[in-house]
């Protein structure tokens, strides 16, 4: 079996779930991950934010060629939201502006909101998001027009299709509120919070967002990437599930 300089197995082939935390890039989890693989090919299956944390599923080897089939399966997120300002990037990294409300809306106006976000659904992804806008990443257009002194509101990625299986609400305390969606693929939790808060007349961003299963994978049996051994051997790995068709 061919080794790398460092000595590692070139041979490592399956797949790894990692628990990413809040702050790297998904791409920076893969890289680590690389490293400790010994330089074997690596990919992930569906991007998190560097703000957002957990379930990532990164391939190994050959397993890199099945990360399409997986990043097509369903997804859970848990999500606060802060329904008293907008951001320009829909979470607690951009800057703030502040919705002033007379009223907060009551828990059941809140539930009944988030309801009309279930089933397919029309959605436009957070200007700040890696969607193409005439063949530009749409959050190298936003930071261009920020850098110009201009409104990264003036980047709209085009709104598409989309399906949410359901919204839970499990607290709601204004100005937070913590839901627990069921989604596909191709679903902004960042957008959620926006139009939220424009249909309640209130604010919306997320303060935090965790991804907890990724179809058929889970959070739980996920391995903390501070937790990631310097060498990863195939005994750290598991087989690829087969693909439902």
């Amino acid at each position: 079996m061919k080794r790398s300089a460092e000595g590692h197995e070139r041979g490592l082939d399956g797949i790894l779930l990692v628990d990413k935390p809040i702050g790297p890039t998904s791409m920076r989890a893969v890289e680590r991950v690389r490293r400790a693989a010994g330089g074997v090919r690596c990919g992930h299956a569906g991007t998190l934010d560097p703000l957002a944390s957990g379930l990532l599923v990164i391939g190994l080897g050959s397993c890199t060629k099945q990360l399409s089939q997986w990043m097509a399966g369903d997804k859970r997120y848990e999500s606060v939201m802060d329904l008293s300002a907008f951001t320009a990037t829909d979470d607690s990294e951009g800057a703030m502006e502040v919705v002033e409300v007379a009223l907060p809306p009551s828990r059941a106006v809140v539930e009944s909101a988030v309801r009309s976000f279930v089933g397919a659904i029309m959605q436009a992804p957070p200007a700040f998001s890696a969607v193409k806008i005439a063949g530009r990443r749409a959050y190298d257009l936003a930071r261009r027009e920020v850098r110009a002194g201009g409104d990264a509101g003036s980047v709209q990625p085009q709104a598409r299709a989309v399906r949410v299986h359901g919204i839970d609400v499990v607290a709601w305390e204004w100005p937070l509120l913590t839901v627990r969606i069921h989604c596909d693929k191709g679903f902004y939790v960042r957008s959620l919070a926006r139009d939220l808060g424009r249909a309640l007349g209130t604010g919306g961003f997320c303060r935090s967002i965790r991804r907890t299963w990724s179809a058929p994978f889970r959070v739980e049996d996920a391995l903390a990437l501070d937790a990631l051994p310097q060498r990863l051997l195939q005994e750290h790995l598991r087989a690829a599930p087969e693909v439902q068709g």
